[in-house]
């Protein structure tokens, strides 16, 4: 049964939106959604730790410098172990306002830095942008580390949803580089986008992650048919000698059936791979925090996992 305080949640949307019938995405530009989402969230994610200290700036990205946003926690020492971090929203909404809280919280309960990503967004910037700027961006977190502090040997790749595919993505991508040892893997609900379509996907529409809004992103990122879209496809990545990870799943989450298949495979290749479901939660239930207590046991245990891989 699903959790419910996001019951009650999803009920008075639908209360509220009685009567209406909403334009399709693609009828609307893609800057009236991202501001509709980034309010929605943060009007769910109100208290976030404040102890955490935030700076913005600038990293490279894959077609020049693009924002980020360095999280350090209070009390932290001169150097700790880092996680690059990429926001979920679809590869077409979402940014750093959105996913701060979220971002705060992990720096404070796992005590290491966390740089959030603010990567191009599709349409405007179709495939591969997106993933060319989280690639750019790791490895500009690794040539800088003493700049922010973060130990080179300590650095994780983390995202939700759509920015779970941009970790695992970046995490191949450097699988090989010898120079550049992604220590861990934080995979929060992960789209990995299988060749087969999951029963998961099939089954639920929503809540929040709809059929009509997976049709949307996957259109506005324009993955399909390219040539490098195997960096997006994960289905049948090679998961030999990829990073420890964590894969986190919630029980009503279109999603939920490739991001376990997903720890199944790295099991499978030797990866140390632990696959955790919530299975009370729905899609987007880090960054709505206010929304039910359930969310913050996720958080704590989520962050212990990071905290250990990178201790």
């Amino acid at each position: 049964m699903m959790d419910p305080h996001f019951q009650a949640m999803l009920a008075a949307q639908a209360k509220a939106a009685e009567g209406q019938t909403p334009p399709p995405l693609d009828a609307l530009p893609p800057e009236m959604v991202r501001m509709g989402y980034r309010m929605q969230r943060q009007a769910a994610d109100q208290n976030a730790p404040k102890s955490v200290a935030a700076r913005d700036l600038k990293v490279a990205g894959g077609a020049g410098e693009i924002p980020a946003r360095l999280y350090t926690p209070s009390g932290a020492a001169a150097v700790t172990g880092g996680l690059v971090y990429f926001h979920g929203g679809g590869f077409v909404i979402g940014d750093l306002e959105s996913h701060d809280g979220h971002c705060r919280r992990l720096a404070d309960l796992a005590g290491v830095r966390v740089l959030s990503v603010d990567y191009r967004l599709a349409p405007e910037n179709p495939f591969p942008a997106g993933h060319d700027d989280a690639l750019a961006a790791t490895r500009w977190a690794f040539d800088h580390a003493a700049e922010i502090g973060v130990d080179p040997a300590r650095i994780a790749v983390g995202g939700d949803s759509a920015g779970g595919n941009l970790a695992a993505s970046v995490a191949a991508d450097l699988k090989s580089d010898p120079k550049r040892q992604i220590a861990f893997q934080l995979l929060l609900y992960p789209g990995i986008w299988p060749e087969q379509e999951t029963e998961s996907r099939k089954a639920l529409d929503g809540p929040l992650l709809t059929k009509q809004a997976i049709a949307w992103f996957d259109k506005s990122l324009g993955a399909m048919g390219h040539p490098q879209a195997h960096r997006a496809m994960l289905g049948k990545v090679e998961c030999a000698g990829l990073p420890p990870a964590l894969v986190v799943t919630a029980g009503f989450d279109p999603l939920k059936d490739e991001g376990r298949d997903h720890a199944l495979r790295l099991r499978a290749a030797g990866v140390v791979a632990e696959h955790v479901e919530y299975p009370t939660l729905i899609h987007d239930f880090y960054i709505m925090a206010d929304v039910s207590p359930v969310v913050g046991e996720a958080v704590a245990a989520t962050a212990a996992s990071l905290k250990a891989a990178l201790a």
